[in-house]
């Protein structure tokens, strides 16, 4: 029994009463357990229980929860994933040789503001804002930036509100020799 009065089978019963398993492929000592819960399974009423009253009152208030607000977590690599194929099936700008276009996405929906501070622009904070896409909140906090770079390696990080240094969470990322974190291109 367990703690709370309830009878617990053995495993095998369990099976048995899953359907993964036949009577006979019991071992005889657990045929007798076998055979009464076959009886109190047989004994409950397999007519459905409906609530749909409780059923459609949870599922709004899920879906009204859903529309209320933003994953950032989930939107982020949708978002970078959709930046990165924009970048590779859309015909850039022609460029000077050796130069490729990039776009760098942050989702950010709190931020009041964003930058990009990298090897490119000698990790200068305000040489690089970001732009919002859309009003704040409810969606608005997409922050993205199109730089010519050179080939090669660089790297970077978004500075949020002129405080907070984020890497990019769609980028592979290396240690920077303070305890920080900074995100890889390589073009």
């Amino acid at each position: 029994m367990s703690e709370r009065g309830e009878r617990e089978f053995h495993p095998l019963v369990k099976q048995l009463l899953d359907g993964d398993i036949t009577r006979a492929d019991l071992p005889a000592e657990l045929r007798a357990e076998g055979e009464e819960a076959l009886r109190i399974l047989g004994a409950v009423d397999p007519s459905p229980i409906a609530m749909p009253s409780i059923t459609w009152r949870v599922m709004a208030n899920i879906e009204r929860r859903r529309s209320r607000r933003v994953l950032p977590w989930l939107v982020a690599p949708a978002l970078a994933l959709a930046a990165i194929l924009a970048f590779v099936l859309l015909p850039a700008k022609p460029t000077a040789p050796g130069l490729i276009t990039v776009r760098f996405v942050l989702v950010a929906p709190d931020a009041h503001a964003v930058s990009l501070a990298g090897t490119f622009n000698q990790w200068d904070a305000n040489a690089t804002p970001l732009v919002r896409s859309g009003p704040p909140g409810e969606g608005g906090g997409v922050w993205t930036a199109t730089l010519t770079l050179p080939a090669g390696q660089h790297q970077y990080a978004f500075v949020v509100d002129g405080q907070q240094w984020v890497p990019d969470p769609a980028a592979p990322a290396v240690d920077d020799g303070f305890g920080r974190r900074n995100s890889v291109l390589t073009l």
